[in-house]
């Protein structure tokens, strides 16, 4: 908690904050006044007296319909203070093929690995859980949080940022991270951290990796495939108070559908649901850049991350085709 409140740390977390939303306005209002601004959050963290949860609540359907809860700008201030002293410690307990929200890691990283297991093994098994955020169990979350920390004030911070949400359905009270908080992509990676070691090391799975709920395995028999679904689904369900969606069993000939891709073993193609992602976001960046209403320097911001998802994949003829129209 001293280092949390230092105000070097707290000024780094404000830098960290603002990084893509400098010309917002309330950013701008926080930065106009900003050593008050963060002596005030100091206090407030010291004396735990936050108010926090005040989310602002928007739709995406990228690719699929999602909640997102927006913070108030010093709320997310607060959570960039929190896991830059906290990072190591949840850092510490993932396994070396957990690839979401970890510096190093990432989508790329992970369908790397994910195309040389497959090329090396003949069948895979994928798994993924049901409403993965919002099925979050906060009493199976917090009994995780208090076996990595054990500073009751660092505690209480993070059980009040998880009580401030809840699934809206009144039957799952108790549930749920929302997304969009920084604490939520800790929370939900840090939550399937016993179920990575569980397949790790009791079921001896050599060939294994994690994007945050997206599960694949890969073995040479797939009936040991089968063995070890039951496994893991128990271990869900009795362990994390969560339930998978229906496994997908299959040759690695096939291709495996992961994060976007369809992984073969010597080549990787787009799925259909990223093709038509690509090209609909594509057109969106030539619409705005002809009607005036972005800079070249947005259109770039927008289509570096675009191109970049296209080149893990076998796409000159697709881009072509795009660049084309």
């Amino acid at each position: 908690m001293p280092q949390i409140t230092e105000l070097a740390n707290l000024q780094l977390a404000f830098w960290k904050a603002q990084k893509g939303k400098s010309k917002s306005q309330a950013v701008y209002t926080y930065r106009t006044d900003l050593h008050k601004n963060l002596l005030r959050l100091q206090t407030q963290i010291i004396e735990n007296k936050l108010d926090i949860g005040h989310y602002t609540y928007f739709k995406i359907y990228d690719p699929k319909e999602r909640q997102i809860c927006a913070s108030p700008f010093r709320e997310q201030v607060l959570q960039h203070a929190l896991m830059n002293i906290c990072h190591p410690y949840f850092e510490r307990v993932h396994i070396f093929d957990s690839y979401a929200s970890r510096r190093g890691k990432g989508t790329y990283a992970a369908v790397e690995r994910a195309k040389r297991f497959t090329k090396q093994y003949p069948f895979f098994l994928k798994l993924d859980v049901r409403k993965f955020f919002d099925s979050i169990h906060h009493p199976t979350l917090k009994s995780q949080l208090l076996r990595l920390f054990k500073e009751t004030s660092l505690l209480q911070i993070f059980h009040q940022i998880i009580d401030t949400y809840s699934t809206v359905d009144k039957k799952e009270e108790g549930r749920g991270v929302p997304i969009g908080n920084l604490s939520s992509q800790y929370f939900a990676n840090h939550y399937l951290t016993g179920l990575d070691h569980f397949i790790k090391e009791d079921l001896q799975a050599k060939a294994y990796v994690r994007y945050m709920d997206d599960l694949v395995i890969w073995h040479h028999d797939k009936h040991w495939l089968k063995e070890v679904r039951n496994g893991i689904k128990g271990f869900v369900e009795d362990s994390l108070k969560m339930t998978l969606k229906p496994a997908l069993l299959n040759y690695s000939i096939y291709g495996l559908p992961f994060l976007g891709y369809q992984i073969f073993p010597d080549l990787v193609r787009l799925t259909r649901r990223s093709k038509i992602r690509y090209i609909r976001k594509m057109g969106k960046v030539d619409e705005m850049y002809h009607s005036g209403i972005w800079d070249e320097r947005t259109c770039q911001r927008h289509l570096l991350p675009l191109i970049a998802f296209t080149l893990h994949a076998q796409t000159a003829g697709l881009r072509q085709m795009v660049n084309a129209q």
